[in-house]
């Protein structure tokens, strides 16, 4: 059967480790200059309706380092910007690559890509779910801290989908987490309930003080994201009182971001220039982790 990684509950949680553990593997070898060309001959497809930095760079890199190919197909390349099916799509894309990645709107849209898909399908984003920025996430916490045993970190904005997927793999590997929004900006209940049944619930609150309160790591995103510009002015009123500053955070305290930034709404330019912020490691291990993941999918079929 075909594995997927649509969210990251997808992996159990010997498998999460096992992607960890391969991740810090790789970014050695790439750090010692040694070739490990373990997906020889062998091609990603790389579907976009969101236009990226970060995930087209890591993966296209992460692919070549492999000793693969990716092949990018975004809007206006395929036929599903003139009303091909997905499940035609996914079907014709299977017959050529060895993965398809899909950074797309609609999460309904990758479960469809996958339903008719014959090779792995990876989610490199959808509204709903950001399971390949989770891995980065837990790859750089697990470097700074040695592990995840004692670490808390506080996610402070939107529950949206980078959060939403954060908690689930937070929940599997045992990390305390308390998640602050505004009203109105929660995090999804059956997301809290999943994470539950994983290992751990998240705390939750409206207080964004309470959550940063002795918290090892703060974590945040952009408030307004890609598709939600006609909200912009609410959102803004919404969360205020919610970015990251220096008033805000103690000396101590790490900070994470997803990026790209809204440097002055959700966080300072002080503040991710600071040595407190581990943005850029947690950025480049986008491209370690999604490599583990794609060695992982590559064994498991």
């Amino acid at each position: 059967m075909t594995r997927h990684f649509l969210d990251i509950d997808d992996l159990s949680t010997a498998e999460l480790d096992t992607v960890l553990d391969t991740a810090a593997d790789l970014k050695a070898a790439v750090e010692a200059g040694d070739a490990h060309e373990h997906l020889e001959n062998q091609t990603l497809g790389m579907l976009f309706e969101k236009p990226s930095t970060r995930t087209r760079i890591s993966f296209e890199t992460g692919m070549t380092q492999l000793g693969g190919h990716a092949i990018f197909l975004g809007p206006e390349d395929i036929q599903l910007s003139r009303g091909e099916p997905l499940k035609d799509t996914s079907r014709a894309v299977s017959r050529y690559v060895d993965f398809l990645m899909a950074r797309v709107f609609e999460h309904a849209d990758l479960v469809e890509l996958a339903e008719y898909a014959d090779v792995p399908v990876v989610n490199g984003l959808t509204d709903d779910a950001h399971p390949c920025q989770t891995l980065a996430d837990l790859l750089t916490i697990k470097e700074r801290f040695d592990g995840f045993e004692d670490v808390s970190v506080a996610w402070v904005g939107d529950g949206n989908n980078v959060a939403q997927s954060f908690v689930l793999g937070a929940a599997m590997v045992g990390l305390d987490v308390t998640v602050a929004t505004p009203e109105g900006y929660e995090i999804a209940e059956a997301v809290i309930g999943t994470a539950a049944g994983l290992g751990q619930a998240p705390e939750t609150t409206n207080d964004p003080d309470d959550a940063v309160a002795g918290a090892d790591v703060v974590y945040t995103d952009v408030w307004v994201s890609m598709g939600q510009e006609n909200q912009r002015a609410m959102k803004l009123e919404a969360f205020d009182g919610f970015q990251l500053n220096e008033t805000f955070l103690d000396d101590d305290t790490l900070v994470m971001h997803c990026l790209p930034a809204h440097r002055g709404e959700e966080i300072t330019d002080a503040v991710i220039e600071s040595d407190r912020s581990i943005v850029w490691q947690q950025a480049e291990n986008r491209m370690h982790a999604q490599k583990a993941l794609l060695t992982f999918l590559a064994d498991a079929e």
